[in-house]
């Protein structure tokens, strides 16, 4: 077979996708029972994966829906959460060589921040082919989807207490996110306890959700003004 053809490309990305395998399957889980708390079933938990794939977005709109968050609430707290993903696709697409526009947009689909970081820090440059991201990106999707229906059929058979401590994925998840941009910038620092100060006075005086959306909002803006993401370059040089 040859090393460059369409699916050597794609059986090496789908290898290179094994590790995050191993770590999505227990974040896929952690959802399926929260989500399962917040009183949706399995058909709706694997279709929520089906047709998301964004694992924090998924746990954020399960916890909001649990707690009685509105519809337009959760879409547009989603919506902000993963604006990132406009970025990381566009960096993804400026590394990887020209193809035809169908793959590239399945592609885009299937881009996450582990994808993201494995196509775009640990790939040779003769991998760097929609090809390759595609068998990346279909293995992790599988994953993540199989994860997702197993944690929903398991629910029903875990122990109650271990099922409620599952709920700090949310949590834990959104650490994992935010610590690694936030060593060696001070500001970024500030600015994302300057964030969770603001969401926990709004929602003193208006629903948790849109304290949410209204302190990111906020907090992004000043942001705007006062942080500066090259300082982190500085300090790693």
């Amino acid at each position: 077979m040859d090393g460059n053809s369409r699916r050597a490309q794609f059986l090496r990305g789908a290898k290179a996708g094994i590790p995050i395998v191993m770590g999505f399957f227990p974040v896929a889980i952690s959802y399926a029972i929260i989500a399962r708390q917040a009183g949706m079933n399995t058909a709706q938990i694997g279709l929520m994966s089906l047709s998301v794939f964004a694992g924090a977005s998924q746990i954020m709109a399960a916890g909001m829906w649990q707690q009685g968050a509105g519809i337009l609430a959760i879409i547009v707290a989603t919506f902000l959460l993963n604006l990132r993903h406009v970025i990381m696709s566009t960096c993804v697409f400026e590394r990887m060589e020209a193809s035809g526009r169908a793959p590239r947009l399945i592609a885009a689909y299937w881009v996450t921040d582990e994808s993201f970081a494995v196509f775009t820090t640990g790939t040779r440059r003769e991998d760097l082919t929609v090809w390759f991201f595609l068998g990346l990106g279909l293995i992790t999707y599988l994953a993540w989807l199989v994860g997702s229906v197993l944690g929903a059929l398991l629910s029903n058979f875990l122990p109650e207490l271990l099922s409620a401590s599952l709920g700090v994925a949310l949590y834990a998840l959104f650490i994992a996110l935010l610590i690694p941009g936030l060593q060696g910038n001070g500001r970024l620092f500030a600015l994302a306890l300057l964030t969770a100060v603001c969401n926990s006075l709004l929602g003193l005086v208006m629903a948790a959700s849109w304290a949410l959306i209204l302190s990111t909002l906020l907090c992004a803006f000043l942001g705007v003004f006062f942080v500066d993401l090259g300082e982190e370059a500085e300090h790693e040089q």
